[in-house]
C-alpha cells in the first residue's frame, strides 16, 4: 500500500508528519485528513473564537496532493449584561 503523510497546522503550530500512514489510495488519505480536522479543532477551541485549522496530505515522495481547512468563527450576538 502507498504511504501518505498528513501534516497539521492549528494556526499556532505546524506539525510535519514524519511517520505517515499506509493507505489504499489518495481517497483514503483524503478521508483520514478530513477526519483529523475536528480533533485538531477540539483541542484548540478554548483558545479563542477565530482560528483556521489545516491539513495537508503528501505522497511518499513528499509532494502535496490534498489540502483541507476548517475555520472556526464565533462571536457573541449581544453584549454581556453588566453586573450590578
Amino acid at each position: 500500500m502507498p504511504r501518505f503523510f498528513i501534516d497539521t497546522d492549528d494556526g499556532d503550530q505546524f506539525d510535519r508528519d514524519e511517520d505517515g500512514y499506509e493507505l489504499p489510495d489518495r481517497d483514503a488519505a483524503r478521508v483520514e485528513a478530513i477526519g483529523a480536522l475536528p480533533d485538531l479543532a477540539r483541542s484548540q477551541i478554548p483558545d479563542g473564537d477565530r482560528r483556521t485549522f489545516r491539513v495537508r496530505v503528501r505522497d511518499a515522495d513528499g509532494k502535496p496532493v490534498y489540502e483541507a481547512s476548517l475555520t472556526l468563527d464565533g462571536r457573541w450576538l449581544e453584549p454581556e449584561a453588566e453586573e450590578g
